[in-house]
C-alpha cells in the first residue's frame, strides 16, 4: 500500500502590478547607487585638483623672486635700517584698507615697528574712483611736507572715510581734516597741491608699481619683497615677518 504523496504548498505568484513595483524599487536603488558614486567621484576629483593647485601655488610662492622696491621714494613708518621692510598697497577709499589701518596696522607697529624690527611703507593704489585719487594727492602733499605727519594723516583719512558709493574726498574735506588733526604743515599749500594735482605724476608712478607687481586688490602686503597672502591674519603676518628676519640674519 503506497503512502499518499505530500504536496508542496503552492508558491505565491506576484501579481503583474507587484512585479512592476518591485522592478521600480530595484531601478530606484540602482539609480541612488549611481548618483552617490558619481557625487563621491566628483568630490575626490575636486580634492585632488585642489591639492595639486595648492601645491603649485605654494611652490610658486616659495620660488618667486622677491620684488625690489625703491623704498626711499615711499612714506616710511619706522627705522630706515630696520631688517624687515613691509610695503602696503592701499586705496584711501577702500573699506578693507580702513579696517586694516584700524586693526592690523596698530599690531604691526606695536610688535615690530616700534621695536625696530620692521619698517612700514605705503604705496598709493588709487583705483576705486575719483576720491581715491584726490585723497592720495592730499596724502602725497602732506608726505612731501612731513613724513611723520603723513602717517597721522593716513590714520585720519581712514578713520574718517566716507561711504564707498558717495564722493566725499573733496579739497575742503581733506584740508579741514588736516586742520582738525593739527598737522604741522602748510594748509594753504595742501589745498593748492590738491587743486593743482601737484603730485599726479608721483601717484601714477605708484599705480604703475602696483601694476608691475601684479597687485590687483587692496590692501596687499609685501614683506621684504615677498607677497603676504593673508593681510588680515596677524598670526600669519607675524610668521612671515619672523621668517624674513631669519633670512636677513643668515645673510
Amino acid at each position: 500500500m503506497s503512502k499518499p504523496k505530500k504536496h508542496s504548498p503552492p508558491i505565491p505568484q506576484l501579481s503583474k502590478q507587484e512585479k512592476n513595483r518591485k522592478e521600480q524599487e530595484q531601478q530606484k536603488q540602482k539609480t541612488r547607487i549611481l548618483i552617490v558614486s558619481a557625487v563621491a567621484l566628483v568630490v575626490v576629483i575636486f580634492v585632488v585638483l585642489f591639492m595639486i593647485a595648492s601645491k603649485d601655488t605654494s611652490s610658486k610662492a616659495a620660488t618667486a623672486e622677491p620684488v625690489s622696491f625703491n623704498y626711499s621714494d615711499l612714506p616710511r613708518l619706522g627705522e630706515e635700517d630696520a631688517p624687515v621692510k613691509i610695503v602696503e598697497f592701499g586705496d584711501f577709499k577702500c573699506p578693507a584698507c580702513a579696517q586694516f589701518s584700524g586693526v592690523i596696522k596698530p599690531q604691526i607697529v606695536q610688535e615690530y615697528v616700534d621695536k625696530g624690527k620692521a619698517a612700514l611703507y605705503f604705496v598709493n593704489m588709487a583705483f576705486i574712483g575719483p576720491d581715491s585719487e584726490t585723497a592720495s594727492l592730499a596724502a602725497l602733499s602732506v608726505y612731501h611736507q612731513s613724513n611723520d605727519e603723513f602717517w597721522k594723516y593716513y590714520d585720519a583719512i581712514y578713520a574718517n572715510q566716507g561711504k564707498e558709493d558717495i564722493e566725499w574726498a573733496t579739497a575742503d574735506f581733506l584740508v579741514s581734516l588736516a586742520e582738525k588733526q593739527k598737522l604741522t604743515i602748510d594748509y594753504d599749500l595742501l589745498r593748492k597741491d590738491i587743486e593743482n594735482r601737484t603730485y599726479a605724476d608721483e601717484l601714477n608712478r605708484d599705480i604703475k608699481v602696483a601694476s608691475d607687481t601684479s597687485v590687483t586688490n587692496t590692501p596687499t602686503l609685501f614683506i621684504n619683497g615677498v607677497k603676504s597672502e593673508t593681510p588680515f591674519n596677524i598670526e600669519a603676518i607675524s610668521a612671515d615677518i619672523d621668517a624674513a628676519t631669519k633670512v636677513v640674519e643668515v645673510k
